[in-house]
Protein backbone atom coordinates (compact mmCIF):
# COMPACT_ATOMS: atom_id res chain seq x y z
CA UNK A 1 0.00 0.00 0.00
CA UNK A 2 1.33 3.46 -0.83
CA UNK A 3 0.53 7.11 -1.62
CA UNK A 4 1.40 8.93 -4.83
CA UNK A 5 2.57 12.54 -4.97
CA UNK A 6 2.82 14.74 -8.09
CA UNK A 7 4.67 18.03 -8.52
CA UNK A 8 4.81 20.01 -11.76
CA UNK A 9 6.92 23.06 -10.97
CA UNK A 10 8.22 25.55 -13.49
CA UNK A 11 11.33 23.47 -14.22
CA UNK A 12 10.79 19.85 -13.10
CA UNK A 13 8.20 17.14 -13.70
CA UNK A 14 8.07 14.79 -10.71
CA UNK A 15 6.09 11.87 -9.35
CA UNK A 16 6.88 10.09 -6.09
CA UNK A 17 5.57 7.33 -3.87
CA UNK A 18 5.62 7.10 -0.07
CA UNK A 19 4.93 3.85 1.76
CA UNK A 20 3.61 3.46 5.33
CA UNK A 21 7.05 2.32 6.53
CA UNK A 22 8.50 5.68 5.52
CA UNK A 23 10.35 4.50 2.43
CA UNK A 24 9.85 6.33 -0.83
CA UNK A 25 11.00 6.89 -4.38
CA UNK A 26 10.95 10.01 -6.55
CA UNK A 27 11.13 10.13 -10.33
CA UNK A 28 11.83 13.58 -11.74
CA UNK A 29 13.00 15.15 -14.98
CA UNK A 30 14.06 18.72 -15.73
CA UNK A 31 12.11 20.60 -18.37
CA UNK A 32 14.01 21.64 -21.49
CA UNK A 33 15.14 25.27 -21.63
CA UNK A 34 16.73 26.57 -24.82
CA UNK A 35 20.42 27.37 -24.56
CA UNK A 36 21.06 30.95 -23.46
CA UNK A 37 17.53 31.51 -22.14
CA UNK A 38 16.69 32.22 -18.50
CA UNK A 39 13.48 30.26 -18.20
CA UNK A 40 10.25 29.06 -19.76
CA UNK A 41 6.90 30.60 -20.53
CA UNK A 42 4.14 29.00 -18.48
CA UNK A 43 2.47 27.63 -21.62
CA UNK A 44 5.71 25.85 -22.59
CA UNK A 45 6.18 24.46 -19.09
CA UNK A 46 2.59 23.19 -18.97
CA UNK A 47 2.97 21.51 -22.38
CA UNK A 48 6.15 19.72 -21.34
CA UNK A 49 4.60 18.53 -18.06
CA UNK A 50 1.60 17.04 -19.83
CA UNK A 51 3.95 15.12 -22.15
CA UNK A 52 6.35 13.95 -19.43
CA UNK A 53 4.13 12.94 -16.53
CA UNK A 54 3.25 9.56 -18.12
CA UNK A 55 7.00 8.86 -18.33
CA UNK A 56 7.40 9.53 -14.60
CA UNK A 57 4.47 7.21 -13.79
CA UNK A 58 5.94 4.54 -16.05
CA UNK A 59 9.30 4.73 -14.28
CA UNK A 60 7.61 4.23 -10.89
CA UNK A 61 5.50 1.35 -12.23
CA UNK A 62 8.49 -0.43 -13.77
CA UNK A 63 10.32 -0.17 -10.44
CA UNK A 64 7.33 -1.72 -8.65
CA UNK A 65 6.20 1.37 -6.76
CA UNK A 66 2.69 1.96 -8.13
CA UNK A 67 0.87 -1.06 -6.75
CA UNK A 68 -1.81 -0.62 -4.12
CA UNK A 69 -2.21 3.14 -4.28
CA UNK A 70 -4.42 4.39 -1.42
CA UNK A 71 -4.38 8.13 -2.15
CA UNK A 72 -3.07 10.68 -4.63
CA UNK A 73 -1.74 14.13 -3.81
CA UNK A 74 -0.45 17.00 -5.93
CA UNK A 75 1.00 20.46 -5.52
CA UNK A 76 -1.65 22.78 -6.94
CA UNK A 77 -0.08 26.22 -6.33
CA UNK A 78 3.27 27.74 -5.33
CA UNK A 79 2.33 28.75 -1.76
CA UNK A 80 -0.63 28.19 0.51
CA UNK A 81 -1.67 31.85 0.46
CA UNK A 82 -4.51 33.70 -1.23
CA UNK A 83 -3.80 34.54 -4.86
CA UNK A 84 -0.90 32.13 -5.26
CA UNK A 85 -1.24 30.62 -8.73
CA UNK A 86 0.91 29.28 -11.54
CA UNK A 87 -0.55 27.46 -14.59
CA UNK A 88 2.14 24.76 -14.68
CA UNK A 89 0.67 23.16 -11.55
CA UNK A 90 -2.54 22.44 -13.46
CA UNK A 91 -0.79 19.51 -15.15
CA UNK A 92 -0.17 17.63 -11.91
CA UNK A 93 -3.47 18.65 -10.34
CA UNK A 94 -5.60 17.53 -13.30
CA UNK A 95 -3.82 14.21 -13.85
CA UNK A 96 -3.81 13.54 -10.12
CA UNK A 97 -7.55 14.13 -9.82
CA UNK A 98 -8.29 11.91 -12.83
CA UNK A 99 -6.10 9.13 -11.45
CA UNK A 100 -7.67 9.36 -7.98
CA UNK A 101 -11.19 9.30 -9.43
CA UNK A 102 -10.33 6.32 -11.63
CA UNK A 103 -8.87 4.36 -8.70
CA UNK A 104 -11.62 5.42 -6.30
CA UNK A 105 -9.15 6.87 -3.79
CA UNK A 106 -8.98 10.33 -2.17
CA UNK A 107 -7.15 13.26 -3.73
CA UNK A 108 -5.34 15.81 -1.54
CA UNK A 109 -4.02 19.22 -2.60
CA UNK A 110 -0.89 20.86 -1.20
CA UNK A 111 1.32 23.79 -2.09
CA UNK A 112 4.71 23.42 -3.76
CA UNK A 113 6.27 25.14 -0.75
CA UNK A 114 4.71 22.70 1.71
CA UNK A 115 6.10 19.89 -0.42
CA UNK A 116 9.60 21.35 -0.25
CA UNK A 117 9.45 21.54 3.55
CA UNK A 118 8.20 17.96 3.88
CA UNK A 119 10.76 16.62 1.40
CA UNK A 120 13.58 18.28 3.33
CA UNK A 121 12.39 16.79 6.63
CA UNK A 122 11.87 13.33 5.10
CA UNK A 123 15.23 13.15 3.34
CA UNK A 124 17.06 14.37 6.46
CA UNK A 125 15.37 11.71 8.57
CA UNK A 126 13.62 14.41 10.61
CA UNK A 127 9.90 13.99 9.99
CA UNK A 128 9.48 14.93 13.65
CA UNK A 129 10.11 18.55 12.61
CA UNK A 130 6.73 18.59 10.84
CA UNK A 131 5.09 18.36 14.26
CA UNK A 132 6.80 21.32 15.92
CA UNK A 133 7.47 25.01 15.18
CA UNK A 134 10.61 25.74 13.15
CA UNK A 135 12.29 28.28 10.93
CA UNK A 136 12.62 27.18 7.30
CA UNK A 137 14.36 28.70 4.31
CA UNK A 138 12.73 28.11 0.94
CA UNK A 139 15.56 28.91 -1.47
CA UNK A 140 14.79 28.39 -5.13
CA UNK A 141 14.62 29.98 -8.57
CA UNK A 142 11.33 31.67 -7.77
CA UNK A 143 11.45 32.04 -3.99
CA UNK A 144 13.82 33.16 -1.27
CA UNK A 145 11.70 33.25 1.86
CA UNK A 146 12.43 32.74 5.53
CA UNK A 147 9.38 31.00 6.96
CA UNK A 148 7.95 30.47 10.40
CA UNK A 149 6.52 26.97 10.04
CA UNK A 150 3.96 25.52 12.44
CA UNK A 151 2.10 22.19 12.39
CA UNK A 152 -1.47 22.26 11.12
CA UNK A 153 -2.96 18.82 11.52
CA UNK A 154 -1.09 16.47 9.19
CA UNK A 155 0.15 19.46 7.16
CA UNK A 156 2.21 22.58 7.92
CA UNK A 157 1.38 26.28 7.88
CA UNK A 158 4.17 28.56 6.69
CA UNK A 159 4.23 32.32 7.28
CA UNK A 160 6.86 34.41 5.51
CA UNK A 161 8.83 36.49 8.03
CA UNK A 162 11.83 37.44 5.89
CA UNK A 163 13.79 36.97 2.69
CA UNK A 164 14.47 38.95 -0.47
CA UNK A 165 12.61 42.01 -1.64
CA UNK A 166 13.53 41.52 -5.30
CA UNK A 167 15.63 38.77 -6.91
CA UNK A 168 15.45 35.27 -5.52
CA UNK A 169 18.66 33.42 -4.70
CA UNK A 170 18.05 31.09 -7.62
CA UNK A 171 17.51 33.99 -10.03
CA UNK A 172 20.79 35.54 -8.93
CA UNK A 173 22.67 32.27 -9.44
CA UNK A 174 21.07 31.66 -12.83
CA UNK A 175 21.68 35.19 -14.11
CA UNK A 176 25.33 35.17 -13.04
CA UNK A 177 25.74 31.64 -14.37
CA UNK A 178 24.36 32.48 -17.81
CA UNK A 179 26.65 35.54 -17.98
CA UNK A 180 29.53 33.15 -17.27
CA UNK A 181 28.31 30.97 -20.19
CA UNK A 182 27.10 28.17 -17.91
CA UNK A 183 24.02 26.07 -18.76
CA UNK A 184 20.60 26.90 -17.28
CA UNK A 185 19.64 26.19 -14.57
CA UNK A 186 23.07 27.21 -13.29
CA UNK A 187 22.99 26.02 -9.67
CA UNK A 188 25.19 22.94 -9.97
CA UNK A 189 27.55 24.33 -12.64
CA UNK A 190 28.13 27.54 -10.64
CA UNK A 191 28.75 25.50 -7.48
CA UNK A 192 31.32 23.36 -9.31
CA UNK A 193 33.00 26.42 -10.82
CA UNK A 194 33.19 28.16 -7.44
CA UNK A 195 34.95 25.10 -5.99
CA UNK A 196 37.94 25.95 -8.22
CA UNK A 197 38.49 29.24 -6.35
CA UNK A 198 39.73 29.88 -2.82
CA UNK A 199 38.63 33.52 -2.85
CA UNK A 200 37.15 34.86 0.39
CA UNK A 201 35.80 38.02 -1.26
CA UNK A 202 32.13 38.91 -0.81
CA UNK A 203 29.75 41.85 -0.99
CA UNK A 204 28.06 42.81 2.29
CA UNK A 205 24.37 42.89 1.49
CA UNK A 206 22.40 45.31 3.66
CA UNK A 207 20.01 43.57 6.05
CA UNK A 208 16.83 45.47 6.92
CA UNK A 209 15.32 43.48 9.77
CA UNK A 210 14.86 40.08 8.12
CA UNK A 211 14.67 41.48 4.58
CA UNK A 212 17.39 42.09 2.00
CA UNK A 213 17.88 42.90 -1.69
CA UNK A 214 20.01 40.90 -4.13
CA UNK A 215 19.76 43.17 -7.19
CA UNK A 216 22.90 45.06 -6.15
CA UNK A 217 24.73 41.76 -5.95
CA UNK A 218 23.83 41.00 -9.56
CA UNK A 219 25.32 44.35 -10.60
CA UNK A 220 28.51 43.66 -8.64
CA UNK A 221 28.96 40.27 -10.33
CA UNK A 222 28.32 41.83 -13.75
CA UNK A 223 31.01 44.44 -13.06
CA UNK A 224 33.52 41.73 -12.14
CA UNK A 225 32.76 39.82 -15.34
CA UNK A 226 33.15 43.00 -17.42
CA UNK A 227 36.53 43.66 -15.80
CA UNK A 228 37.76 40.21 -16.80
CA UNK A 229 37.75 38.62 -13.35
CA UNK A 230 38.38 34.87 -13.42
CA UNK A 231 35.04 33.03 -13.81
CA UNK A 232 35.77 30.79 -10.80
CA UNK A 233 36.39 33.86 -8.61
CA UNK A 234 33.14 35.48 -9.79
CA UNK A 235 31.25 32.30 -8.99
CA UNK A 236 32.85 32.07 -5.53
CA UNK A 237 32.18 35.78 -4.88
CA UNK A 238 28.50 35.27 -5.73
CA UNK A 239 28.08 32.25 -3.48
CA UNK A 240 30.14 33.76 -0.64
CA UNK A 241 27.85 36.79 -0.69
CA UNK A 242 24.65 34.76 -0.83
CA UNK A 243 25.72 32.41 1.97
CA UNK A 244 26.81 35.33 4.15
CA UNK A 245 23.50 37.21 4.00
CA UNK A 246 21.49 34.03 4.62
CA UNK A 247 23.58 33.26 7.72
CA UNK A 248 23.20 36.81 9.02
CA UNK A 249 19.44 36.78 8.39
CA UNK A 250 19.11 33.41 10.13
CA UNK A 251 21.04 34.66 13.16
CA UNK A 252 18.78 37.70 13.35
CA UNK A 253 15.68 35.51 13.15
CA UNK A 254 16.92 33.24 15.93
CA UNK A 255 17.13 36.28 18.21
CA UNK A 256 13.40 36.81 17.63
CA UNK A 257 12.53 33.09 17.73
CA UNK A 258 15.17 31.57 20.05
CA UNK A 259 15.61 27.83 20.20
CA UNK A 260 13.74 26.94 17.00
CA UNK A 261 15.37 24.42 14.65
CA UNK A 262 16.35 25.74 11.21
CA UNK A 263 15.53 23.83 8.02
CA UNK A 264 16.88 24.60 4.54
CA UNK A 265 14.86 23.51 1.50
CA UNK A 266 14.62 24.37 -2.19
CA UNK A 267 17.10 23.93 -5.01
CA UNK A 268 19.60 26.53 -3.76
CA UNK A 269 19.83 24.60 -0.47
CA UNK A 270 21.84 21.95 -2.32
CA UNK A 271 24.70 24.44 -2.69
CA UNK A 272 27.87 23.19 -0.99
CA UNK A 273 29.01 26.64 0.18
CA UNK A 274 25.73 27.27 1.97
CA UNK A 275 25.87 23.85 3.61
CA UNK A 276 29.33 24.57 4.99
CA UNK A 277 28.44 27.88 6.62
CA UNK A 278 24.98 26.80 7.90
CA UNK A 279 26.43 23.95 9.94
CA UNK A 280 23.70 23.99 12.58
CA UNK A 281 20.80 23.77 10.14
CA UNK A 282 18.95 20.69 8.89
CA UNK A 283 19.36 20.23 5.13
CA UNK A 284 17.53 18.05 2.67
CA UNK A 285 19.70 15.59 0.81
CA UNK A 286 20.84 17.41 -2.37
CA UNK A 287 18.56 15.39 -4.68
CA UNK A 288 15.58 16.33 -2.49
CA UNK A 289 16.54 20.00 -2.22
CA UNK A 290 15.68 20.58 -5.86
CA UNK A 291 12.06 20.38 -7.04
CA UNK A 292 10.59 16.95 -6.40
CA UNK A 293 7.30 15.24 -5.52
CA UNK A 294 8.56 13.34 -2.48
CA UNK A 295 7.30 15.91 -0.01
CA UNK A 296 3.83 15.85 -1.56
CA UNK A 297 3.79 12.04 -1.31
CA UNK A 298 4.84 12.27 2.37
CA UNK A 299 2.10 14.80 3.16
CA UNK A 300 -0.44 12.67 1.30
CA UNK A 301 0.53 9.66 3.40
CA UNK A 302 0.30 11.69 6.63
CA UNK A 303 -3.11 13.05 5.64
CA UNK A 304 -4.41 9.57 4.88
CA UNK A 305 -3.00 7.90 8.00
CA UNK A 306 -4.23 10.60 10.34
CA UNK A 307 -7.68 10.71 8.76
CA UNK A 308 -7.69 14.49 8.41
Amino acid sequence: MSCLGIDTSNYTTSAAVCRPDGTGRNEGRLLTVREGELGLRQSDALFQHVKRLPERFAALREAGWLEGLEAVGASTRPRAVEGSYMPCFLAGESQGKVLAETLGVPFFAFSHQQGHIAAACWSAGRLDLLDCPLLAWHLSGGTTELLLVEPEGSNVRAACIGGTTDLSAGQLIDRVGVKLMLPFPAGRPLDALAAQSDSKAKFRVRLDGLRFSLSGMENKASDLIAKGEAPADVAKFTLNTLASVIVRCTDAALKEYPGLPVLCSGGVASNSQLRRVMSGAVFAQPEFSTDNAMGVAVLTDRRLRRGQ
